[in-house]
This record gives structure tokens, C-alpha cells and sequence, in this order.
């Protein structure tokens, strides 16, 4: 996915993501009657895992099941649904869920990593820094991030409610190339299936128009408000961030290949890919709350592609905290790139002009060797 234009997915495929995340309900892992883990689903799927990372492609994982799983290993019924019951639940599903992605990729010599977060997470720009540089790490390790929303902890107010809105947010922040929900649906239709016999699937979204929006609200079923509303949701998230986004029924085995060799699915195809997304919301979208006076040798690491150093500053304006935007300015004032710090700014006062090999004895922790990546910068033209 390597263009910005919406031109270059034209003939998208799923063999064109490098980083994919897959969003995976309740419903396809915990068999609805007798509360266990529906495993000869979990084997293949963990088959598909191992398949795409042998072609090159990271791949992390949303799941639902926790609570499903815990309700009946703590003997709690379905009644008993107040929120304590639910984070009970889910405090004891997480362990059951854990331990089967563990056991299964474990023996396929992939290994993995639990993640839990609440929307605030991602709502507080430190700790979306922190989650998405643990992500980053992991993968770069080779591991496989299994990320869930972190029940237990997490109130009415702050849930993310759904997990497809949680792992939209979750491909936004990582910068996905694909996010894919494993549905009870084939995709989006044009009526409801079930009831309509002329209603038609529709393979490609390029853009959530109203007429789109109103698909969500024909059917109280899985298909309608109770699911596909949630959907579409996550792919204005989704498309809003360069990142493709697959609706594919999931209860077949082996549902990846199925939608590689054509099997019936919706594609929500973004304008511009992930990198190109993110750069235009950290050029426009965000406060610049500081200022950063650099050196002509930094501004030339710049213009080749590097990231800022500490040893490239000379002078720290204005106050700002770790994860702020702020501009990048060199000494006779043109205004050159915006970033990301990833230090506060007396932090960044500290180790301005200075190696970054000595910034933990300056700062007294083991912090960045920039002051801001690459990643999180934008260069201004002119």
C-alpha cells in the first residue's frame, strides 16, 4: 500500500497489507451453549496467523471472550449481567483467553503479548504514545500483541462499549494498513439478507455517505443496529486514518484465505494510506503548544529523512509536555517541520545539544534517542 492516492488500491488485497490487525467477536470463539472456547475455529485462524507472518505481515489481534469465557468458569448466569458481574467475569476470562492464543500460537513457535485498554488510553496523548510504543516494540520483537478492552477496570462512561470501535482505534493508533472484522455477516448489503431476497452485498465503500449511514439501521439483527451500526462506525475511524477496513463472515474455518480466494466480503477503501493520513493530522489537526530552534546540520538530517536529535537543538520554547505538537524552527525563523515531542519541555532543555547516549545520566531514565521520530514528524514545505 505504498501510494497516497486512492488510485493505487485499486485491485486492493489482503496480500498488500504489511501491518493487519483482526478484530475477533464473542460469538466465534465462545460456543454459545456451553460457554467453552470453540477451539477448532481458534487452530485454523491461528494457521492463517502463522501463514501471513511467513509472507512478511504483522499481524496483531482484538478479541473479544473474556467475559463469555468467565461467566461460566465463575458459575455466573446470564442474569447476572450488572457491571461488577461483567468485570468479575472478564478478571477471569482474561486469564482463559490468554492462556488458549498462548497455547496455540506457542505451538506454532509465534509467540504473544496481552494488551488491555480503555478509550481514555487512547484519549490521553501519553498514554496513546506509551500503548503504541509497546506495540511497536512487540512487533518489531516478532511477537503477536493480543489487545482486549480492559473490562475490569473500565466504567460505563469510558468503555468503548463495542470491540470493533476498539479495534478501529487500536489500527488507527498502530498506523494499520488493514483492519478485518470477522463477522456473522458476509458484509454490508444493501438490505437486510435475511429478510430481503433481492438485497445485494456491496464489495467497496470509498466513502460512509448518509445513504451508507442509513444501511446500519434496517434490521434489529446482527445485520442492523445491534452490529453493523458499530461497523460502520469503526470504518469512518478507519478510513479517516488511511487504513482499509474488511466486514467477512468469520464462521467458516480458515476465514482469511476464504477472503483472499474471493469469498463474498465489503471493502472500505481509504483515500490515502496510513502514513499519509497521519502526517496531515499532525500538520493541521493539532495544537502546536512549543517551539524547537535547531541547527543547520539537524535541519539538513531533516530534509534526508531523519529524525530530530537532541544534539541538533539549540533552544527550547514555550511549555509542553511529552506527546504535544510542536514546531520545528531553525535559527533565522522559517518554520520547517511539526512533530510530536517525546520529551516534555524541560526535559527537553535538559539534553538540548547533547548526545543521545547521555541522556539517561542527564535525565536520570532511559528515554528516546530523539526528541521526535521521524514517524511523528511532518516537514512544511518551503
Amino acid at each position: 500500500m505504498a501510494s497516497d492516492t486512492q488510485d493505487a488500491h485499486a485491485g486492493l488485497s489482503l496480500a498488500d497489507a504489511t501491518r493487519i490487525v483482526i478484530k475477533i467477536g464473542s460469538s466465534l470463539l465462545v460456543d454459545a451453549g456451553s460457554g467453552r472456547l470453540n477451539r477448532d475455529w481458534l487452530e485454523s485462524l491461528a494457521d492463517e496467523i502463522v501463514r501471513l507472518r511467513a509472507r512478511g505481515q504483522q499481524v496483531l489481534i482484538v478479541s473479544s471472550g473474556a467475559i463469555a469465557l468467565g461467566r461460566p468458569y465463575l458459575g455466573l448466569s446470564r442474569e447476572q449481567s450488572r457491571l461488577a458481574h461483567q468485570q468479575a467475569a472478564a478478571a477471569a476470562g482474561q486469564i482463559l483467553l490468554a492462556h488458549a492464543y498462548q497455547d496455540l500460537l506457542d505451538a506454532r513457535n509465534v509467540r504473544i503479548a496481552q494488551i488491555l485498554l480503555t478509550l481514555d488510553d487512547t484519549e490521553n496523548r501519553r498514554r496513546y504514545l506509551n500503548a503504541r510504543s509497546t506495540v511497536e516494540t512487540l512487533l518489531g520483537l516478532g511477537v503477536v500483541p493480543v489487545i482486549n478492552e480492559n473490562d475490569t477496570v473500565a466504567t460505563q462512561e469510558i468503555r468503548f462499549g463495542d470491540n470493533d470501535r476498539l479495534a478501529a482505534r487500536v489500527a488507527e493508533m498502530i498506523s494499520a494498513d488493514c483492519l478485518i472484522l470477522l463477522s456473522d455477516v458476509d458484509g454490508l448489503y444493501s438490505g437486510d439478507p435475511t429478510h430481503d431476497p433481492d438485497a445485494e452485498l456491496i464489495p467497496e465503500v470509498h466513502e460512509i455517505t448518509a445513504q451508507i449511514e442509513a444501511l446500519a439501521g434496517v434490521s434489529s439483527t446482527a445485520f442492523g443496529s445491534g452490529g453493523m451500526h458499530t461497523k460502520l462506525a469503526a470504518a469512518r475511524i478507519c478510513m479517516a486514518a488511511g487504513c482499509a477496513m474488511i466486514i467477512a463472515n468469520g464462521r467458516r474455518l480458515t476465514p482469511l484465505a476464504a477472503i483472499e480466494s474471493g469469498s463474498p466480503c465489503t471493502w472500505f477503501i481509504p483515500r490515502k494510506t496510513p502514513r499519509a493520513a497521519r502526517k496531515q493530522w499532525i500538520a493541521g489537526s493539532l495544537t502546536v503548544r512549543g517551539c524547537l530552534i535547531i541547527d543547520a546540520g539537524a535541519e539538513q538530517a531533516l530534509a534526508d529523512g531523519g529524525s530530530l536529535l537532541p544534539v541538533g537543538v539549540v533552544a527550547v520554547e514555550g511549555q509542553f509536555e511529552r506527546g504535544d505538537a510542536i514546531s520545528v524552527v531553525t535559527g533565522d525563523g522559517r518554520d520547517v517541520a511539526r512533530g510530536l515531542a517525546a520529551y516534555s519541555s524541560g526535559d527537553a532543555a535538559i539534553i538540548q545539544g547533547r548526545r543521545s547516549d547521555e541522556i539517561e545520566r542527564l535525565l536520570g531514565y532511559a528515554g528516546r534517542d530523539e526528541i521526535i521520530h521521524r514517524d511523528d514528524m511532518v516537514l512544511l514545505d518551503g
